[in-house]
Order: C-alpha cells, then sequence, then structure tokens
C-alpha cells in the first residue's frame, strides 16, 4: 500500500531533456528534490547550477517553495493516478553576470546616443 502513495516526477530542463521520472514520498521537500537534481545534473551541460539556489522548480506555473513538501506543493491538476508530473526546472543567473551584461548592454546605447538642435 505504501507504493500506492509514491509521486512519480520527471524534472525537464530548459533544453528539453529530462530527469528522471523517480518515485518521491509526499513528505519529501523541494530542498531534498533539488539536490537529487544537483546530483543527477547531466555533465555535458554548459550551464550547471552549484547550490540549490541556483535552481527553480515550476510546477502547474507555480513556483516551489524549498521549506515546502511534494504533499504541500503539489496541485490536485497534476495529480493523475499512475502518471508522472514533469516539473519544470529553470536556472537563475548569477548576480555578478546580470550586472556584467547589463553593463555590456548599456555601452553602446550610450555611445549610440544622438541629438540635433534645430
Amino acid at each position: 500500500m505504501a507504493g500506492e502513495d509514491l509521486v512519480e516526477l520527471k524534472f525537464r530542463l530548459a533544453d528539453g531533456t529530462d530527469i528522471g521520472p523517480t518515485k518521491y514520498t509526499p513528505d519529501t521537500t523541494i530542498a531534498s528534490l533539488k539536490e537529487k537534481i544537483l546530483a543527477q545534473w547531466p555533465k555535458d551541460k554548459e550551464n550547471c547550477p552549484k547550490t540549490i539556489q541556483d535552481v527553480k522548480l515550476i510546477n502547474a506555473g507555480k513556483i516551489l517553495e524549498n521549506n515546502k513538501t511534494l504533499a504541500e506543493s503539489t496541485l490536485p491538476v497534476g495529480e493523475l493516478p499512475g502518471g508522472v508530473i514533469t516539473m519544470h526546472v529553470v536556472l537563475r543567473l548569477p548576480l555578478s553576470d546580470k550586472i556584467n551584461e547589463k553593463q555590456q548592454d548599456d555601452s553602446p546605447k550610450k555611445s549610440s546616443c544622438s541629438c540635433t538642435i534645430l
């Protein structure tokens, strides 16, 4: 009977590849799911998350919180008897990369602006 309570999940990466499916208990935390994703992350991928803070899990359009369990996070729409629930994995870029990217984007704009007084 305990097998019936398990939730089968797979994690879809941005490029369309999947991690899983694997079965989890409803009391599994989102943080522990993220740790499993980090451990199973494909080695050939360019962008590899370093911590669970770099990973966001999305189920049915809802970003899941680390301190919640699967039972608290899954929506009834995704719970199909015997079905696999697909959660999407989104990576957060490190803040330093965002700042550098913004500075690079701003520099051409500053030099390309011109004003004419008539």
